[in-house]
């Protein structure tokens, strides 16, 4: 259970309270194995070791190797790896000196450990994988929730602070565009691995977490608006790198399959849970339960996530690791890679970069256009939101609460488009993986989102024609239920083109792909009324 635990926030901050000696991470357990040359030869490393229950390193003539004589037993010694390193030294027992040959590479280069570390995300066990996807799902699902639960609220709003039905929606656009707002700050920040994903995916989930209650209590309508947006800004790390996360952990041949069932779990999670859950306590209750229901789905992923979500970016990780093995071994030349990397520029220069860098990507003619097209269908599906109540409320007759039961078509036609995803991956892409060395270009992914996209207009053309009192409710459901295949395939075949095409900026396009979407949809509904 440790394993799943180990990397999350509440670990890291009962390690740090605690000195290490409450759930250690591998570097500070008595049968860690530390290269000998990271140790610090003043004395230091020494008291430090034994200030960690590791005991004395001593340093025998006949041997370059660190030895730890553990006051627990004889099982804690630190033995040498043989590594490059240790093989261009060279032992002369004669003259009992160590000769050191030079080098091809810093020997004080904090890396891996070998293929196999268990530390390395991407070597996890699949257990511990899925456990992590099923997270960021969760994590994704709790406030992509945030946007459809609005909806059945709309008429009590309405009632309640007597505004109009455009002016109600503004608070449902205002979220929309703000979680596409929010990424273009908070994903380059996840990228600095002084920070990484998870400090950013708790900290901004505890904020709108706590920005939900203003809602929940609100006096008036600009109280509402105001945190509405907030509420978005502050949840959109959720949204925008999730994808960028599961790319820390998953091989890229089986990436495609994780991420579309990410894709699909918040699109389900926001029609079923955000709708129909939101729509029959909205007509019992009032327009503050479904806000309510918020705030106890999203506090409950505040909880479950700081306990159990691991850190999954790689710079971020052993960023960690050189610290804590420079407290162990005194030795303070002991620097990951991000840290050689970062000694050249100064933080102004990261900050700037972090910052404007999704902006100057999103203006690549390549991205610009793959945006624009994703934020039109994007933009398309929330009209739904709107339409919805219109057709089966004013020509069906359905109460609030039934009114959201025709989306359970999306989930129907989604479930039926993952799996024929699933095949198009398995016996179409995977073969041409193996057949050219893995060697396949970003664009092969285009292919099966322009092969969808005649679902969008096929599905707005049979919902406009069916939705008449003398033609059967249910011929507007199938019609709007296929739009969902073709958004989704073309999400997936954008979003895995672009990753593929800046895999070392995924989070920066993601945020940039996010910010149009969210421009498009914002507007939409409002244009509609």
């Amino acid at each position: 259970m440790t394993g799943f635990f180990r990397g999350s926030a509440v670990f890291q901050v009962i390690s740090l309270f605690s000195w290490g000696r409450c759930l250690r991470y591998g570097c500070r357990r008595l049968d860690y194995d530390v290269r000998f040359y990271f140790v610090f030869r003043s004395g230091c490393g020494a008291f430090l070791l034994a200030s960690f229950g590791f005991g004395v390193f001593s340093f025998r003539p006949e041997s370059p190797i660190a030895v730890a004589s553990s006051p627990h037993g004889s099982g804690g010694l630190l033995t040498r790896i043989n590594t490059p390193v240790t093989e261009g030294l060279r032992h002369d027992r004669e003259k009992g000196e160590v000769k050191n040959e030079p080098l091809g590479f810093d020997p004080y280069l904090v890396g891996w450990i070998g293929d196999d570390d268990p530390e390395n995300p991407r070597n996890w066990s699949f257990a511990k994988r899925a456990f992590t996807t099923f997270s960021i799902s969760f994590l994704a699902f709790s406030v992509y929730i945030g946007s459809a639960i609005y909806t059945p609220a709309i008429p009590g709003l309405m009632e309640a602070y007597d505004i109009s039905l455009a002016k109600a929606t503004v608070g449902l656009t205002l979220y929309i565009l703000a979680y596409g707002v929010g990424p273009m700050f908070f994903s380059p920040l996840q990228e600095l691995p002084i920070l990484g994903r998870n400090p950013v995916y708790i900290g901004t989930l505890f904020i709108f977490v706590l920005f939900q209650l203003p809602i929940a209590i609100a006096k008036n309508f600009s109280t509402v608006l105001a945190f509405r947006f907030l509420t978005g800004f502050f949840g959109s790390p959720a949204l925008a790198t999730g994808g960028a996360s599961l790319g820390d952990i998953w091989p890229m041949h089986q990436l495609a399959y994780v991420i579309g069932l990410w894709a699909l779990g918040g699109v389900a999670g926001r029609l079923t849970v955000g709708i129909i859950q939101g729509g029959f306590p909205a007509q019992a209750n009032g327009w503050r339960w479904p806000i309510y229901e918020l705030i106890w789905i999203s506090g409950f992923a505040l909880v479950f996530l700081a306990l159990f979500l691991p850190e999954t970016y790689e710079p971020t990780i052993l960023l960690r690791r050189a610290e804590r093995l420079r407290k162990l071994t005194g030795n303070p030349n002991l620097r990951s890679q991000s840290e050689i990397d970062a000694a050249s520029t100064t933080a102004s220069d990261r900050l700037y970069e972090a910052l404007v860098r999704p902006f100057i990507l999103a203006a690549e003619p390549a991205l610009l256009f793959s945006n624009t097209y994703l934020g039109f269908v994007y933009a398309v599906f929330y009209l739904w939101f709107e339409a919805f109540p219109l057709v089966f409320t004013d020509i069906y007759h359905f109460n609030l609460g039934e009114s959201g039961l025709p989306f359970l078509g999306f989930i129907i036609s989604g479930a039926i488009a993952y799996t024929a995803y699933c095949l198009y991956q398995k016996y179409y892409i995977t073969p041409l993986y193996v057949k050219t060395g893995g060697a396949v270009p970003p664009e092969i992914r285009l292919e099966i989102g322009l092969m969808a996209s005649i679902f969008i207009p096929t599905s707005i053309l049979i919902f406009g024609f069916t939705s008449k009192t003398d033609i059967h409710w249910i011929a507007p459901v199938i019609g709007a239920a296929l739009y969902l295949p073709g958004l989704f395939l073309i999400f997936q075949s954008i979003l895995m083109y672009i990753t593929m095409a800046y895999p070392s900026h995924a989070a920066s396009v993601l945020a940039g792909n996010g910010l149009f979407r969210s421009a498009f949809a914002c507007c939409f509904p409002q244009v509609y009324l």
